[in-house]
């Protein structure tokens, strides 16, 4: 009790170098919260298109070949897989399938190649939860009324309708009602078109809602003359989505005892395999692949991965600057105090305490300040995801999944911070406080005199 009154009255009389180093603290921690903050929003930006616009937790899907070098993406039988799904895994809450195809939607002004998924409206209460409806602002050039919203979701029950994302809608000048067209390629090689009705333009949910549209099951069955019992994969989620590679190993057991063809397990979005992958292998005939959400969006972890190494690269940089300025501040500290230290020893402070004086210095510093810096982060990075900022340049949305910042400040990461700046701070304070504990009552006189 009695080093740490020394410790803070050190730190106290001392106010203009605590007040240096204390500052350099709270404004590294703020920066690194804030990147955390950055870091975990991507990442929920990512696990929210994710599963929202082209990913179950889980997935089954599969791929047919009539001869070795062509792909479809469908499964059959996909009663059977659902019940197959549920049975393998107790704690799915939800269980459903979507058609999968890709092709061109063709309006007057303008057209995008995307992906086209067919649903059923009933089956998929969790999707439009998370969808909303974007304001003209996102998708209509110096519109009358920018906050304006058109449309309705539930009009997708209707058939040969479709529903957009404002990107897609920007690109092609596309307003609800207007009729667009879609044109694929069937597995025969055959090009089918049909005309569709815009019934409802999304906000965007991230880089996926760029290459996902949504129309009737009816609309892809048509597209491409599919058979009953057909679909392009089934989508399983979870009660907890952190039990997504276990409940995919317990599946795909399942399936293998059951007597399903599976292709071995390759951690990249379907449609990588359908184009690259599943063309270039010799077999025929029909395939499952099962899939986390992780595998369906390797190429977006990619991007996370890489924002984690240059946030880290940061803080370990300033990190650095930190333990020189703290050691060198703390060198001098120990010239300045001989005498202190000398009197302290005289009296009888062993030299274990007089370590522990200075190490303790610098954690009251650094819990201080890095508390103050986490607290003042998670703050500001409330009050940036509140005010849901627009980023209008495209690079930016690419790597951050969303067309808005979106930070998600945690406690976890402020106790990181503040702990691993805590640290960094005694750390950096060790040697010189090992040379002060290492000065002799002599030395001390000897410096006064």
């Amino acid at each position: 009790m009695i080093i740490f009154e020394i410790a803070r009255n050190n730190l106290l009389a001392s106010r203009r170098r605590t007040l240096f180093l204390g500052t350099a603290l709270f404004g590294v921690t703020l920066l690194f919260v804030l990147l955390l903050s950055l870091t975990a929003g991507v990442t929920d930006n990512l696990i929210r298109g994710a599963t929202a616009v082209s990913s179950g937790h889980v997935n089954i899907a599969g791929y047919y070949k009539s001869s070795p070098t062509d792909s479809q993406a469908l499964v059959t039988n996909v009663d059977t897989l659902k019940a197959e799904a549920r049975q393998a895994l107790p704690d799915a809450v939800v269980v459903i399938d979507r058609l999968r195809g890709w092709g061109k939607i063709i309006a007057d002004r303008g057209s995008v190649q995307t992906g086209i998924n067919g649903i059923a409206f009933d089956d998929e209460a969790d999707l439009f939860s998370m969808l909303t409806l974007a304001p003209a602002k996102d998708y209509r050039e110096n519109p009358a009324n920018p906050e304006e919203t058109r449309g309705n979701f539930a009009d997708l029950q209707k058939p040969n309708t479709i529903l957009l994302f404002a990107g897609q809608a920007k690109l092609l000048k596309a307003e609800v009602g207007d009729s667009v067209t879609l044109r694929t390629e069937t597995l025969k090689g055959a090009t089918n078109t049909a005309d569709v009705t815009v019934v409802a333009i999304a906000r965007d949910l991230g880089l996926l809602s760029g290459f996902a549209s949504f129309v009737p099951k009816q609309a892809v069955i048509d597209l491409y003359q599919f058979k009953p019992g057909v679909s392009g994969v089934v989508q399983i989620y979870l009660k907890d989505i952190k039990r997504s590679t276990a409940a995919m190993n317990e599946l795909r057991a399942h399936l293998a005892k059951k007597g399903y063809a599976q292709l071995e397990h390759d951690a990249q979005p379907f449609f990588i395999k359908l184009l690259q992958t599943v063309p270039g292998e010799d077999w025929t005939g029909a395939k499952l692949d099962v899939t986390t959400w992780e595998d369906e969006g390797a190429f977006l972890v990619q991007i996370i991965n890489g924002l984690k190494a240059v946030s880290l690269a940061l803080v370990m940089l300033l990190a650095f600057v930190i333990v020189v300025g703290i050691s060198n501040t703390m060198t001098i500290a120990v010239r300045e105090r001989t005498r202190e230290i000398g009197t302290l020893r005289a009296i009888g402070m062993n030299r274990s305490s007089i370590l522990m004086l200075f190490l303790l210095e610098a954690a009251i510093l650094g819990i201080v300040a890095s508390g103050a810096g986490g607290l003042a982060g998670a703050g500001i990075a409330a009050a940036i995801n509140a005010a849901a900022i627009r980023v209008d340049v495209d690079a930016m949305r690419i790597v951050l999944l969303s067309d808005t910042l979106h930070l998600v400040p945690r406690v976890v990461d402020v106790v990181i911070a503040v702990a691993v700046l805590t640290f960094v701070s005694a750390a950096a304070a060790f040697f010189p406080a090992l040379r002060a504990a290492r000065i002799t009552p002599v030395t001390a006189m000897q410096s006064a005199e």
